[in-house]
């Protein structure tokens, strides 16, 4: 056999023998159910003010995995619905459930007030935390967090509803941005995702 020839054997024998070894030497990435968004320059953070008057910052929930969505209490599905998914992965994820943070920023402060947000949130979890902000910082972190918001007119002054973004973002418990999730992925995909972060993925 000449050397043209045997390259031509050994190539492909030698590629098979190394792509194992290649892949291994690579970086595997999780494999999330939702948009891995990690590195992302946005979402990095936010200081508002919770229901209770205290100011808050993501470093508040660290040693936690978080999930933070923005919505308001007048919104008749999108945010009821995502915060009850919410709720259900941590229910999901048993004892480690606890180590989850749900975090919700109103997008409507004219209406949500403090105590209105307190009472909302004790529909889904003792321990979800609502986040209100001034007309001006809920400008700042939504333009930070890439989410959209907009008042649409009712028939009365007080029945205006708020077009908004319908998708959280999830951070480790180092409070490194993550995922971004869709509405409607469901509360079985959000706590496999969970899981994977809360060990450390």
């Amino acid at each position: 056999m000449n050397r043209r020839s045997l390259l031509r054997v050994t190539s492909p024998l030698l590629a098979a023998t190394l792509a194992p070894l290649l892949v291994a030497c690579g970086e595997t990435r999780p494999q999330f159910k939702a948009i891995d968004v990690t590195g992302a320059e946005y979402a990095r953070d936010f200081q508002l003010t919770d229901h209770d008057g205290r100011p808050r910052t993501l470093k508040d929930f660290r040693g936690k995995a978080v999930v933070v969505f923005f919505g308001y209490t007048h919104c008749p599905d999108v945010c009821p619905t995502t915060l009850s998914e919410i709720a259900e992965a941590k229910r999901l994820l048993g004892p480690d459930g606890a180590k989850v943070q749900g975090v919700f920023v109103t997008v409507d402060p004219q209406r949500d007030t403090p105590e209105m947000l307190k009472a909302y949130m004790a529909n889904f979890g003792p321990d979800f935390v609502a986040l209100r902000a001034t007309p001006e910082q809920l400008a700042a972190v939504a333009k930070e967090y890439k989410i959209y918001y907009k008042k649409v007119d009712g028939k009365t002054p007080d029945s205006y509803t708020m077009d908004h973004s319908a998708g959280s973002y999830v951070y480790d418990p180092q409070g490194r941005v993550r995922l971004y999730t869709r509405y409607g992925t469901g509360p079985e995909a959000l706590a496999a995702d969970l899981k994977i972060l809360l060990k450390g993925a």
